[in-house]
């Protein structure tokens, strides 16, 4: 943890790191004739970046923070696949004055670390790579017939050189020599842009040079199928990577551009970046929340299907937190905004979804690194059918150059390359639909792979709405005085337990005492000074003061399965109080749902073992009581020994288990630290969500492996089937851009998963 307050990363300032906070995408500047989007320039923050490779960059590289004094940003446009988003990264790093660009391919978008205002040669790199930047908010115009016209025409000229063929073979031949070279310039031409970028081994370098060695041959036919095929291929590519992203930026459309205000009784429509916290808002019936919320006044229902997956209206009642995105079912109501702008659910959904490929998954990397490799490898075996055979007396030189030149479209690696990112992107889609915000890839596959499951107590297993049921003190002191002092010592602090017993003297009408130098002590309790005197409240485990009298009375407490304090003056206990929270309504049904994973579910608690005791018992899972943070630490390093754990918690206490756990997941209510500690977090505080993406991570590994099998599969069927001489070449591009739909549409199922 450190502190600053400087412009983040994020484009906001803050005191102190924020939960879940990623880059963020600024508003474009008025009408400029350059794409240029500068990001906040501030000092070196790094609570915001990423330290993990980014698809198609250097994991070395990646792992360097940011330092430049110019961080830039772009929206892309023509991206198919995510080796498009390799080229552009390799393109601008060739840049002297650039120290780190990164594309994310999800949301289309070109981060660059510059040391200078480098913007227009950056422009002029992409575009020489064949790509076009635009405004970052600004959308790619959607292909129309134009985008196809070259597509369409290569169509209408093949089927005229076919026909042409039929009544005069050779016109019909010439014919197809012309069509090879009008689809063949584009292609070439894309591939010399590549190349002087810096990517020689793309998939236009194979087209290019397995067309061109066709049409040398004499394979005029195919060489202008191959062509024909490998537009369309690319086509599909573009159709199945904006279905892709379409569960992702479909949240976008979530967020109204601009809310009504309410200022002193006067409403006003304002954008979005204008609404503040604290400031009243309206939503009409039917309409969305552009902004989290707390609700004023009545109780309202809200549909929040479109982010949680939850089928029915949820009601909610004056002083709950309405999430942006959702419905207002039944009446206009009124809000206290409660997020910065920028930083709503919808907005921090997006941002983890686009950080996601900076955490990728190991599996992800590894494809990433051998495709580098594989590419090469297949042109030099290539090379080696062609030139080999022949030389060894094998065969003749054609029939060996053409097997030579269908190995080079088999070594196309777009399957290869988006069977990975495709069904993570879908994966983490689809949680987020869920309930749940999960950190990037690597998170996914961790997730994937748990066996056992610890909880925090409050909060988590427990409502985190813990009542005072007995106020008893010692001697002569009276139970409201009691009250009032561990009220005050209490007033301000985020525990449940500690706003618990505040409730309760507010609703007693108790006149609380000024409290100064308070101070949180971690696993423990709290102290703070009024009116001169230390007053503590403590675990019963922290007082060395107690008579055997009132440790009965203790236990007596502990064993109905209630939390016990004990307020002390100096050393001297002055009484306890007595608090129980009751198991969320959600809690048996989510561990019985993860008992039937074979997810092994227990409890961690600084409770006192006989609260403890009974919680577990309720909820029929194994515990261990009593434990400080430095105490869970330690059982959540011993548990993962044993199996992959997760830690589920929600206070400042869990933050260091959370950390030590294979995974750290954060009920959506917790506190800034654990938010940021932890790896997932749910965001609507449902523990049956928990279940449900479980299932959907180990979904996800699987499809992973269906779609790498799938793609290595097709091309070593293939490989084998050429080199026998069963294949040509227009197989080889429609295996290629079958393999490629395969794997997409296979990844595509998982923003199908039932809600459950």
């Amino acid at each position: 943890m450190h502190q600053h307050a400087h412009s983040c990363r994020c484009g906001k300032t803050h005191s102190k790191p924020q939960p879940l906070c990623a880059i963020r995408s600024v508003k474009p500047a008025p009408a400029t004739l350059s794409a240029l989007q500068p990001v906040a320039t501030g000092d070196d923050c790094h609570c915001c970046a990423s330290d993990e490779g980014s698809p198609g960059g250097d994991d070395t590289e990646s792992d360097r923070a940011l330092t430049a004094s110019h961080p830039l940003r772009w929206h892309i446009a023509g991206m198919d696949c995510p080796s498009c988003a390799r080229k552009i990264e390799t393109a601008v790093q060739k840049l002297p004055q650039v120290q780190r660009a990164r594309v994310i391919f999800a949301s289309e978008k070109l981060l660059v670390e510059a040391t200078g205002n480098i913007g227009p040669a950056i422009e002029q790199a992409v575009k020489n790579a064949g790509f076009t930047l635009t405004a970052t908010d600004v959308p790619a115009p959607p292909r129309g017939w134009r985008d196809n016209a070259g597509l369409l025409l290569l169509a209408l000229m093949m089927l005229a050189s076919w026909l042409l063929s039929q009544a005069s073979p050779l016109w019909g031949d010439r014919l197809f020599i012309v069509t090879t070279l009008l689809g063949l310039a584009p292609v070439a031409r894309s591939a010399w842009k590549l190349l002087r970028s810096g990517s020689p081994f793309s998939i236009e370098t194979l087209m290019t040079i397995a067309a061109a060695g066709a049409l040398i041959i004499g394979a005029h036919a195919e060489a202008a199928m191959v062509l024909l095929l490998f537009q369309l291929g690319e086509r599909l590519e573009a159709y199945a990577a904006t279905r892709a992203r379409r569960g992702v930026t479909a949240l976008m459309a979530l967020r109204p551009d601009t809310a009504m205000r309410i200022t002193h009784g006067r409403r006003e429509q304002v954008a979005l970046d204008n609404v503040q916290p604290g400031d009243v808002i309206e939503v009409a019936a039917g309409g969305r929340l552009p902004v989290d919320g707390e609700l004023l006044h009545s109780r309202a229902s809200f549909d929040e299907s479109a982010l949680t997956g939850e089928s029915l209206p949820v009601t909610r009642a004056p002083g709950e937190t309405v999430m942006a995105g959702a419905t207002s079912v039944d009446r206009l109501v009124q809000l206290k905004v409660v997020s910065q702008p920028g930083n709503s659910a919808i907005d921090r959904i997006l941002q983890l979804i686009e950080e996601a490929e900076s955490h990728r998954a190991p599996v992800e990397r590894f494809i990433d690194r051998f495709s580098r490799l594989y590419t090469p490898a297949i042109m030099l075996l290539a090379l080696l059918v062609m030139v080999l055979p022949p030389l060894l007396g094998a065969g003749a030189w054609l029939p060996w150059i053409y097997k030579g030149l269908t190995l080079l479209l088999i070594g196309c690696p777009c399957a290869l390359v988006i069977s990975t990112p495709a069904a993570i992107t879908s994966g983490l889609a689809a949680a987020a639909r869920q309930g749940a915000l999960i950190k990037g890839g690597a998170a996914l596959e961790r997730l994937s792979r748990i066996q056992a499951i610890a909880f925090d107590k409050t909060g988590t297993l427990t409502a985190g709405k813990p009542q005072v049921t007995d106020v008893q003190p010692f001697d002569d002191m009276t139970p409201s005085q009691l009250l009032r002092l561990a009220a005050a010592v209490e007033y301000g602090a985020s525990h449940p337990l500690a706003q618990a017993i505040v409730t309760e003297a507010e609703q007693r009408q108790l006149a609380l005492p000024q409290a100064q130098q308070q101070q949180t002590l971690a696993g423990s309790g709290i102290r703070a000074q009024i009116e001169g005197v230390l007053y503590q409240l403590l675990a019963p485990r922290e007082v060395t003061t107690l008579s055997d009298s009132r440790q009965q009375i203790i236990s007596q407490l502990e064993s109905q399965g209630k939390t016990v304090v004990v307020l002390l003056e100096d050393q001297q206990p002055l009484g306890v109080l007595a608090l129980q929270d009751p198991l969320r309504d959600d809690a048996i049904s989510a561990l019985n749902a993860l008992n039937a994973l074979g997810i092994h579910s227990l409890m961690l608690t600084g409770d006192n073992p006989r609260a403890a005791a009974a919680i577990a018992a309720e909820a029929g899972i194994d515990y261990r009581a009593g434990l400080l943070p430095a105490d869970k630490v330690t059982a959540v390093r011993q548990l993962s020994e044993q199996q992959s754990l997760a830690m589920v918690g929600d206070g400042i206490n869990d933050a260091p288990a959370m950390k030590a756990a294979t995974i750290g997941i954060a009920m959506g209510s917790g506190t800034d630290v654990a938010l940021e500690a932890a790896d997932a977090a749910l965001t609507q505080n449902r523990l049956t969500v928990l279940p449900r993406i479980l299932v959907l991570a180990r979904r996800t590994r699987a499809i992973i492996r269906q779609n790498i099998a799938l793609a290595l599969g097709l091309k070593a069927i293939f490989l084998v089937t050429t080199l026998l001489g069963f294949t040509g070449l227009w197989l080889a591009v429609l295996a290629d851009s079958g393999a490629t739909a395969l794997v997409t549409a296979n990844a595509l199922r998982l923003l199908r998963q039932r809600q459950g």
